[in-house]
């Protein structure tokens, strides 16, 4: 029989009782053993709702429990940090919901938790693992676009719910932490390389004081990626890839469904009219079950977890560099 790492869930995120649990519970090496809230009866009935075995009163029930190997904190934002170092602390192995951090400082504070306890933590960019992604990463670095010179992408939905964590700035709330983080995190992947410079320009709900509305360029040794966030438009996600030979799509790069294939367009730029576009299909699966399974092979075996720490500070390092350059008006550099 094929071990399992037990999980245990840090709150009743909508994301967590949504997605990620019953994407884990379909998992081969991920079993969701517990879940937490500060409200007892919060616990029992989610934990009831979704058959998972036990509900802890506190996060630090949770915590206390010796059969529990692994957490899923989903959290708000402004509580990553401090209770995935208490996890961290407990001995238990982290996968935390982006953004990780609020902060580069916030990060290292983090990091060093995850080494003195000898533990495993990570980032739960879940997209980074998806199908289309790797084939897209392959592709471009095959040389099929030429050189990658572009990376162009939106990211929006509409939220206006005063009472939603993303609309609370002292929360870590709007749209660059939310959502941007994306296009940030897979340009990366995609160039190999960090980013020289950013240059933002945020426009903040009057009420909230959230950005609401984020565009973004980022300089690359190689090439430049622009992209646009937003809480309070239509939604709507896609991303380009642009080479000097070639493009490829991406049609739902980070909300891919798990019930259908999904596809990669490749066009050999023959003709602007789409004559030269060739779909590649990737068959359907859920991008939370890929994740929480190499999260818990990574525990199984002892190997890297799918995003590092040392991938997620330099991530929050272009973010934090956004927000700097939004304020100031110029092109700021990301500072570890």
């Amino acid at each position: 029989m094929t071990r399992k790492i037990r999980w245990g869930v840090l709150g009743a995120a909508r994301i967590a009782r949504e997605k990620v649990i019953p994407a884990m519970q379909r998992g081969e090496f991920s079993q969701v053993a517990a879940i937490a809230s500060r409200d007892p009866g919060r616990a029992r009935r989610w934990a009831a709702q979704l058959g998972i075995p036990k509900a802890c009163e506190s996060y630090e029930e949770l915590l206390a429990d010796r059969e529990i190997d692994a957490v899923y904190n989903p959290l708000p934002n402004h509580l990553h940090v401090p209770w995935s170092i208490r996890s961290a602390d407990a001995g238990k192995h982290v996968l935390c919901e982006k953004p990780i951090a609020l902060s580069v400082a916030e990060t290292r504070s983090l990091i060093e938790a995850r080494d003195r306890n000898r533990v495993k933590v990570g980032e739960a960019f879940m997209a980074r693992s998806h199908p289309q992604w790797l084939r897209s990463l392959e592709l471009v670095r095959s040389g099929r676009i030429g050189g990658l010179r572009l990376v162009a992408g939106f990211f929006s939905y509409f939220n206006r719910d005063p009472n939603n964590v993303r609309n609370v700035e002292g929360w870590g709330g709007g749209g660059l932490l939310d959502i941007g983080c994306y296009p940030v995190t897979l340009s990366r992947m995609l160039f190999g390389e960090e980013p020289l410079r950013v240059l933002g320009l945020m426009e903040r709900d009057p009420e909230f004081r959230t950005d609401r509305l984020t565009s973004v360029m980022l300089e690359y040794p190689s090439g430049q990626c622009v992209f646009a966030c937003s809480t309070q438009l239509v939604p709507y996600q896609r991303m380009q890839l642009l080479g000097t030979k070639g493009r490829i799509e991406i049609e739902i790069p980070f909300n891919a469904p798990p019930d259908r294939p999904t596809r990669v367009l490749v066009d050999d730029g023959s003709s602007v009219t789409g004559d030269g576009i060739r779909a590649e299909p990737l068959p359907a699966c859920d991008q939370y079950t890929v994740q929480g399974d190499l999260f818990s092979r990574a525990i199984l075996e002892d190997t890297a977890v799918p995003t590092p720490l040392e991938d997620s500070i330099r991530n929050i390092a272009v973010l934090e560099a956004v927000f700097r350059s939004a304020r100031t008006g110029q092109w700021e550099r990301p500072v570890l």
